[in-house]
């Protein structure tokens, strides 16, 4: 059974968590719309959903799988999209210290920009480890369920949503939202804008390869800003 520690833990990271979840809602209702107009069943569509559960990565994909481009850029392009991870789980590895390896392992396939941006700083600094898995764990779940609850709104809705309802623009705006408070870190906010600008000058490149360039781009000024943060810090 769950201890005191971990529920006590759950239940801040669900109430800190849940005005933030709100942004989902349409980002996935726009992910579940955007497969079937690419032409997957809804069976298909669910199952990319179960598997991937990365939104962006799916976006990002869907018009090469939809021109029918080579199935090893594809999974590039999927992969480089979700490199943004690795800086995310450095950053938020250390709040894992004293949980076992399978646990490990289930909340890093759970981890999203939300749920890292709401927990990061919990995680740093309360000392329980039963405490930072439920704090980490409410959130993740509840994330997961309101993903693919609200995919599956998109896929079975697809066509009948009205088109100026204009749910892609929510799903961006949700993201800025996620981006505003990790962009008070330094590495983070240079990584955003080196990726940003990036992005914007290669935007003419064939399939969507600059967006690829893009996120390199902003890990490795991201992790360059983290290094001189650091070594400043110890001068």
């Amino acid at each position: 059974m769950p201890s005191s520690f971990f529920r006590a833990g759950a239940r801040e990271g669900f109430r800190s968590f849940l005005p933030m979840s709100v942004g989902l809602i349409p980002w996935a209702m726009v992910t579940g719309m955007a497969m079937i107009s690419t032409g997957f069943t809804p069976t298909q569509a669910m199952g990319m959903n179960l598997i991937v559960f990365a939104g962006t990565a799916q976006l990002g994909t869907l018009p090469l799988i939809g021109i029918g481009a080579p199935l090893w850029l594809i999974v590039v392009t999927a992969l480089a999209l979700n490199l943004r991870f690795i800086i995310f789980s450095a950053a938020i590895a250390e709040g894992f210290r004293g949980v076992d390896t399978p646990r490990r392992w289930f909340a890093g396939h759970l981890l999203t920009d939300g749920v890292f941006a709401c927990c990061l700083e919990k995680m740093l600094t309360v000392e329980d480890p039963r405490w930072r898995l439920g704090y980490y764990l409410a959130p993740s779940l509840w994330s997961w369920a309101l993903w693919q609850a609200f995919a599956l709104v998109g896929v079975l809705a697809a066509g009948s949503i009205p088109k100026h309802w204009s749910l892609e623009f929510m799903a961006t705006i949700a993201l800025l939202v996620l981006l505003v408070p990790l962009a008070r870190q330094r590495p983070m906010l240079v990584a955003a804008v080196s990726s940003g600008a990036t992005a914007v000058l290669l935007r003419g490149m064939p399939l969507r390869l600059g967006l690829i360039v893009a996120i390199v781009v902003g890990i490795l000024a991201g992790f360059a800003a983290e290094h001189w943060h650091a070594k400043g810090e110890k001068a």
